[in-house]
């Protein structure tokens, strides 16, 4: 059993869905970790998976992309013709992989992008997850 405090959420997720995740991402990809870095991986990766599941985005296909960006890079993501099914959803995520591309940061900022996208699938799927269940998140 856990033990630890539960601690309501700072954001609502229309709160997140509001962040501007490019910026996020073009200022943490590529950070020491630190302020900006959590902010990315936090807040960020939580505000990309409220935006996505609200557009129907499959976690499996983020996570897809995840392996997709660790395998063969942020630059070779954003080549891709449909980096997640669903035009709305593909073009968001273009923006998001060209705003990492954009940056050469070479192999740390591709593998921070794949966690980041990896984890942003995790958020997504343990939202379907609760709504399944009846309870929202």
């Amino acid at each position: 059993m856990n033990d630890a405090p539960h601690h309501p959420p700072d954001r609502t997720d229309d709160e997140l869905a509001r962040l501007d995740i490019t910026v996020l991402l073009r200022y943490g990809l590529t950070a020491d970790p630190g302020t900006r870095r959590t902010a990315l991986i936090g807040d960020g990766a939580a505000a990309a998976a409220v935006v996505l599941d609200r557009l129907g985005t499959e976690p499996r296909s983020v996570a897809f992309l995840a392996d997709t960006v660790r395998a063969g890079g942020l630059a070779r993501a954003v080549e891709l013709p449909e980096p997640l099914p669903g035009t709305e959803a593909a073009a968001l995520v273009r923006e998001w992989l060209r705003a990492g591309a954009e940056l050469v940061g070479g192999i740390v900022a591709d593998d921070t992008a794949a966690t980041w996208l990896r984890s942003v699938a995790t958020i997504i799927e343990r939202k379907q997850l609760t709504r399944a269940r009846g309870r929202t998140m």
